[in-house]
């Protein structure tokens, strides 16, 4: 072999390692091409499967609550959807009802029908009502005069039961001169009832309560909250009436706090809750467990008056550390630590065996020995 031709097999052999590796190198690249696209279809897929789990979800549980077509065939159409979510995820049923694109067509159509009907429906001001929300709160107001029509002062019984008792009363919006907040404790330490009393110079004390406008036979269910299973109500109430229900006929544990605020405020605060009772009698709305609640819409009002912006914190959610909230905020008395104050203000003590007491003496005895508020700008 002469030299030329030994240069021209050295080089033949370069240009085809080098061709070989061009082409290792091209397949290499086209199989990380494949790989992120078949990775970016199984993301993909694997979100719109989350997403029909949980819309399905939603929407079997709003039929669950709202029951459309009445309680069998709503069971129905649940287990018909149920079936055919499962089948477009490919869980137990890997067959397509028609064909992949169009099964996804109608689960999309199907579900835009579900909010369409779900987002149309209306609250109602005339349901069988249960007796305790039959009356819905109004008012006239001249002034500093307001009389309030529909004012619960029901006489509660041991035993659950009560004798039914609506009143018209008058205040005068000078003559306020506290707010306190009740915390009513049905379901452990960390969900209460939240009621605001008013206390006034010249008349016997108010205390407000937002609830559900239960129906008759209808129990609360705090799931359903979370879909339109309930109207809203606001409760005007004798104080005796509203926490004596609580504290002595349920058994709950009630605690009574005096809270910090001026005068201006104060009333500013009960016509908050004139507005929203005018609000509800004209157009009646849902309860909503985790926004529109005895905790969150009260925050909303006095938001509504402050000259401050409130912090929003899981408390408001978490309603049975809401002392501690307004601990926090110096709308409770710092004369006692936060655990004093607990003991101070759980009014079970004195008065969970005492059942034969006037709407004075209550109101009294709840207040006994807590410490005077402070109030800001007395004018």
């Amino acid at each position: 072999m002469t030299t030329k031709q030994g240069l021209l097999s050295s080089s033949q052999r370069i240009e085809n390692k080098a061709k070989h590796y061009l082409s290792q190198s091209n397949m290499h690249n086209i199989g990380k091409t494949e790989f992120f696209a078949a990775l970016g279809m199984a993301l993909l897929h694997c979100m719109f499967s989350l997403f029909v789990i949980l819309s399905s979800i939603w929407l079997c549980l709003a039929l669950w609550f709202q029951e459309p077509l009445g309680g069998l065939m709503t069971r129905i159409l649940i287990g018909i959807w149920i079936a055919f979510a499962l089948s477009i995820v490919g869980i137990y049923a890997t067959q397509a009802f028609f064909s992949r694109h169009t099964d996804i067509l109608l689960y999309m159509l199907g579900l835009l029908c579900g909010l369409y009907w779900y987002f149309g429906l209306e609250a109602k001001p005339d349901r069988d009502w249960n007796p305790e929300v039959a009356q819905v709160l109004s008012y006239e107001q001249q002034g500093d005069l307001v009389t309030l029509h529909n004012v619960r002062n029901f006489n509660w019984h041991a035993d659950g039961s009560y004798d039914e008792r609506w009143e018209s009363r008058q205040f005068d919006l000078k003559q306020i001169t506290g707010v306190n907040i009740i915390t009513s404790y049905w379901m452990g330490p960390r969900i209460a009832h939240t009621l605001v009393s008013f206390d006034f110079a010249n008349t016997p004390p108010l205390t407000f309560s937002i609830e559900i406008r239960k129906e008759k036979n209808e129990e609360f269910s705090t799931l359903g909250g979370f879909f339109r299973k309930y109207e809203l109500s606001l409760v005007a109430a004798d104080e005796k009436d509203l926490i004596y229900t609580r504290s002595n006929s349920r058994g709950e544990q009630v605690y009574f706090f005096p809270i910090n605020m001026s005068k201006a405020e104060s009333r500013a605060l009960f016509e908050q809750y004139l507005h929203k009772a005018n609000e509800l009698k004209q157009q009646p709305k849902w309860y909503n467990t985790l926004t529109s609640n005895c905790t969150t819409l009260v925050f909303d009002m006095v938001q509504a008056i402050s000259k401050q912006h409130l912090p929003t914190d899981y408390r408001l959610l978490a309603s049975g550390y809401l002392p501690n909230y307004l601990y926090d905020l110096n709308a409770i008395s710092h004369d006692l630590s936060m655990k004093q104050w607990y003991e101070k203000a759980h009014i079970n003590p004195r008065v969970s065996e005492l059942n034969h007491l006037s709407s004075t003496q209550y109101s009294a005895l709840i207040r006994k020995n807590l410490p005077q508020r402070k109030i800001e700008n007395p004018q």
